[in-house]
């Protein structure tokens, strides 16, 4: 009996305090309304933020991210091509609050609140899979925004891969690998020993030519598909499906939703017309698969239900449609890319681009490498088929 009291005793203590608590704490919910109602809490940028504010921030922040990051797994991101393709977004969506190596964060990003920190010093405190999620995702709170195109994951990491190098980067080194030279303000890249432009347009110069060059050969890496010769309404349409948000990237959308239509226009017509030569590809296929990826392109995989490449995107001279892009002479390692992202749902385009999106489902890894290795290894076109021709009069 005593100890049936005894319990009961504790069961009315806890629950007394229990009912208290909760009354505490509605007041203080009561009062916080209040408070916020009234307006007299400050939300001025110009106030910063209570040193025990910017505290618990900071400490939320590092344990989200923390604990977000566990299951992300890190590739290889030692590849230059990757370091290139993301020091040629940071440089348009990341200095202008950041800074960069030779340059500190602008005075109006050092008056937001909190201020974004310069970067070469402060990534080495992140594990790559923590700077994966950071970039990825951004941060509430503060004015960091998530990858505008979030089915990206391999632009992330490329933008990861370029952080991981920007401590080691002094000025000059940071020109070079945004645009090919180490002089500000200096003509962008072009690959060696190819024909200089005549009339370069300003947003070849501003927007397209530090990453796809004046000379549209991409800097020959493979981080960046060559441009020169390509069709004009393949380009066209590419750059209009970006700015609609229908073919995915955090990199290319913002630049092509900055575009005007004339502008489109005129920097497809400019890089379809430049010479195209072969681009190569950088990383050497074997005989074999190239043999592979040849009989693929010219009779399919009858037993996937894939259909012969060639097709579609030559080599050969039959019609066909102009939004189709001619593939060869392509950087393989950026063939195989897309083909991966078409098999994966997350690459996106054209009103075409779901046929791609239903072949490349039914190719192999071995496939893809093999087709891709093949294209790359011939030479460009240099005649556009006979359907093309009547369609561009």
């Amino acid at each position: 009996m005593a100890a049936g009291g005894a319990t009961g005793s504790r069961s009315t203590r806890v629950g007394y305090w229990l009912r208290h608590a909760a009354v505490v704490l509605a007041a203080l919910a009561v009062v916080g309304g209040l408070i916020v109602a009234s307006g007299i809490v400050p939300i001025k940028a110009s106030a910063g933020h209570w040193p025990i504010t910017r505290w618990f921030l900071s400490f939320a922040m590092a344990r989200s991210v923390s604990t977000y990051s566990l299951p992300v797994r890190t590739p290889a991101l030692d590849d230059p091509a990757l370091v290139l393709k993301g020091a040629g977004h940071y440089d348009f969506g990341c200095r202008p609050c950041h800074g960069s190596p030779g340059q500190r964060p602008p005075t109006i990003a050092l008056a937001m609140t909190p201020s974004p920190p310069y970067l070469p010093p402060a990534v080495a405190g992140w594990d790559p899979e923590e700077l994966f999620y950071i970039v990825k995702h951004g941060v509430k709170f503060t004015a960091m925004p998530a990858w505008p195109s979030l089915r990206r994951d391999d632009e992330v990491w490329a933008m990861v891969a370029f952080l991981r190098t920007l401590p080691r980067l002094d000025a000059t080194g940071y020109r070079r690998l945004v645009s090919g030279d180490e002089t500000v303000g200096a003509e962008v890249a072009r690959v060696p020993g190819l024909p200089r432009p005549r009339h370069v347009p300003g947003a070849v110069r501003t927007s397209c030519g530090p990453c796809h060059g004046v000379d549209g050969h991409g800097r020959g890496l493979g981080a960046f598909p060559r441009l020169a010769g390509q069709r004009p309404a393949y380009l066209l349409g590419s750059l209009e499906a970006y700015a609609r948000g229908e073919r995915h990237s955090g990199i290319m959308a913002p630049i092509a939703a900055g575009l005007g239509a004339d502008e489109m226009r005129e920097l497809s017509g400019y890089y379809a017309g430049l010479p195209a030569t072969a681009a190569h590809t950088v990383s050497r296929p074997d005989r074999a698969a190239r043999d592979l990826g040849e009989t693929i392109a010219q009779r399919g995989v009858p037993g996937r239900r894939v259909p012969a490449c060639a097709a579609c995107h030559g080599p050969g001279a039959a019609p066909r449609n102009p939004m189709y892009p001619q593939l060869a002479g392509q950087y393989a390692e950026y063939l195989a890319l897309q083909l991966r992202l078409f098999k994966d749902d997350r690459r996106g385009g054209t009103p075409y681009a779901h046929i791609m999106r239903m072949v490349a489902a039914r190719l192999t890894p071995e496939h893809i490498a093999a087709v891709a290795a093949y294209y790359a290894s011939l030479p460009p076109a240099t005649e556009p088929p006979p359907l093309e021709s009547r369609a561009a009069q």
